[in-house]
């Protein structure tokens, strides 16, 4: 079974390794603790047994850049992947690598310059396969944003890479059309303008459980901000648009105001 085009990784690089992983557990309700990896400390965030995301310091990456999230989304063949990338016009950021017991990956961007990464799993039985990505989870993935300022270049770049297709589209006044992306059917995310954001990102949205209201209050009170909600969405379903307190922007849904 391919997984070509599906999220599979959420990675936050980040200033403060063990304040982000204090604050997303208070927030999240994750686990947070070393990977054991030899030589590099990385942290793996756990929701009960899943495995949902991975933190690091970027302090040693040319910059440093600021903190940030990257989405990963698998791929058949990682290589020809990062070929098929520069060859549309965007950029190999770290060129395709193995990671023991998981699979080779690279950190890309796209002709607009937002990041993403790009992992080609090993192969593993389907009944070990916890995905990061669960709309039905909370702790996991549960949306992925792309805030760029040429969405329709965007979505060109992003079908033929990994074959989405267009869902609904919705008329968002003077910013623009939100449009929704599917794989196989399923809304995964959407392609909008990129506004006020300062560069062109993907915004990963995490799933909570209860009120989304209680979640902001506890995000401000954890020394993160809120820059935009809670705010009611189609499904229906409620968001906030947030930063947690180094500065790396994410999103959270969830099914109560």
């Amino acid at each position: 079974m391919s997984y070509h085009g599906n999220p599979c990784w959420y990675e936050l690089g980040t200033s403060d390794l063990k304040g982000a992983g204090d604050f997303y557990s208070k927030i999240l309700g994750w686990n947070v603790a070393d990977s054991g990896m030899e030589g590099f400390e990385y942290h793996l965030a756990k929701m009960g047994d899943a495995m949902v995301a991975g933190m690091m310091s970027n302090a040693d990456q040319e910059g440093p850049p600021p903190p940030n999230w990257v989405i990963y989304f698998a791929v058949d063949d990682c290589d020809k992947a990062a070929a098929d990338i520069k060859a549309a016009g965007g950029k190999a950021l770290m060129e395709p690598a193995d990671i023991p017991n998981t699979g080779r990956f690279a950190v890309v961007a796209d002709p607009q310059g937002a990041v993403f990464g790009i992992l080609q799993p090993e192969p593993m039985t389907p009944s070990a396969q916890e995905h990061p990505f669960d709309q039905q989870k909370a702790g996991h993935g549960n949306w992925n944003e792309l805030m760029t300022p040429d969405p329709e270049g965007g979505y060109a770049f992003y079908s033929k890479l990994f074959g989405w297709t267009k869902g609904e589209a919705m008329d968002m006044g003077e910013m623009g059309t939100y449009q929704l992306i599917r794989r196989d059917g399923v809304d995964i995310g959407a392609i909008q303008a990129q506004g006020s954001a300062p560069v062109p990102y993907w915004l990963p949205y995490f799933g909570v459980d209860g009120s989304v209201t209680a979640k902001v209050e506890a995000i401000k009170a954890a020394g993160g901000q809120v820059h935009h909600g809670p705010a009611e969405v189609p499904g229906p379903a409620f968001i906030a648009i947030a930063q947690d307190p180094q500065g790396a922007a994410f999103a959270i849904v969830g099914a109560e105001k």
